[in-house]
């Protein structure tokens, strides 16, 4: 019998800008607070596993390590995942596949980094550390992912002006919400690092980042973070009058890898093309802000308003903790809907591009 995995619980950590906030928090220390809160929320009820996305080490199983950590008991195993930017999204969706097939009835997901403890990793024979691994094998584009976006901005045509005033967007917004009920304390921070009051003038001024006179700078992108988020997904028969947002269908695709930033596209229309819902449909879209110029190309191909797009700002102003970001975007889905009050039936979309060429696409719904 086919189960219908429902979100009802989603936290995360305050985001912190690496190898500040959080320089001396390991991924695990990150994870379980978070785990240990989300498990809290739904009555600790028996936990059959979890999930989390990662990125960047130090291996070992995290989510075996974390569940340990947050004091969820021997008989829990864990699973690490990792689609890169989209580790936290693809969680979740794996998360959402376990009860959908009556396998488990309760499974938390979502996903932790600490770019500030990531070990460096060397070649055997090599002098010096590698920068990070290959998202594609030789004879294919691997382009870092700041090139990356800027040659989307250049084949999308979307213009430094749009970038900076969509990143000063994300932080007004950012500034300007309560961020309270989701976040979990850790380290003795309870709100995020990064945000900040910024004016266009200042963005202006910077200089491109990646490409000589490109329009990507380290304004209109995302910070290098530490973070963690989680949420618990249960078949609708047990949620037991809990709000929550049902997984309606995700969808994890391929593209041109010398254009990760386009993944979003192609993963967000498959999911609609499955479920027969248009963007007009979905009432709030949240998008992992790794570049702006990521953001606008997307939601401009799936004419999305941008109204309904991180409209408590996202990743360009919180951060960018690559492995958990994807799960962020859930748990803000969750505070925009469920615990705004949205009504049964209001939809929600989470999405993330993915290093390598990927997208990741999940559709909520509110129950």
């Amino acid at each position: 019998m086919s189960e219908q995995p429902v979100v009802v619980a989603a936290r995360r950590t305050p985001i912190g800008t690496a190898g500040h906030a959080f320089r001396s928090l390991t991924a695990d220390r990150l994870a379980a607070p978070v785990i240990a809160a989300v498990a809290a929320d739904v009555g600790h009820r028996p936990v059959d596993d979890v999930v989390l996305g990662n990125c960047m080490g130090p291996g070992g199983n995290l989510a075996r390590v974390s569940v340990l950590a947050a004091g969820l008991g021997h008989d829990v195993p864990g699973v690490t995942v990792d689609r890169q930017c989209g580790s936290g999204l693809a969680a979740i969706l794996v998360a959402g596949q376990a009860i959908r097939a009556g396998d488990m009835e309760l499974v938390i997901a979502g996903g932790a980094e600490s770019a500030s403890t990531a070990p460096l990793r060397t070649m055997r024979g090599a002098a010096e550390p590698y920068p990070r691994a290959p998202f594609a094998p030789d004879g294919h584009p691997d382009p870092d992912m700041g090139p990356a976006a800027e040659a989307l901005a250049a084949a999308r045509g979307v213009t430094r002006e749009r970038q900076d005033a969509y990143a000063h967007r994300s932080h007004a917004l950012a500034l300007a919400a309560d961020f309270g009920e989701e976040i979990v304390p850790v380290g003795g921070r309870s709100a995020d690092e990064r945000p900040r009051a910024l004016r266009m003038a200042t963005l202006a001024r910077f200089p491109a980042a990646f490409v000589p006179g490109g329009t990507v700078t380290a304004g209109n992108s995302s910070p290098i973070s530490d973070g963690a988020a989680a949420v618990a997904l249960v078949p609708d028969r047990f949620r037991d009058g809990l709000p929550g947002l049902r997984l309606v269908a995700g969808a994890v695709v391929g593209c041109d890898p010398a254009l990760p930033g386009w993944g979003p596209v192609p993963a967000v229309r498959r999911v609609l093309g499955r479920t027969g819902v248009t963007m007009e449909q979905v009432a709030a879209v949240e998008i992992v802000e790794a570049f702006a110029a990521q953001v606008l190309a997307a939601t401009d191909a799936l004419e999305a308003d941008l109204d309904r797009v991180c409209a408590d700002g996202g990743a360009l102003a919180l951060g960018h903790p690559w492995g958990a970001t994807g799960a962020v975007v859930v748990t803000r889905l969750f505070s925009r809907l469920v615990r705004a009050g949205a009504p049964q039936g209001t939809l929600g979309l989470a999405a993330a591009a993915v290093g390598g060429g990927l997208g990741v696409a999940a559709l909520f719904e509110v129950v």
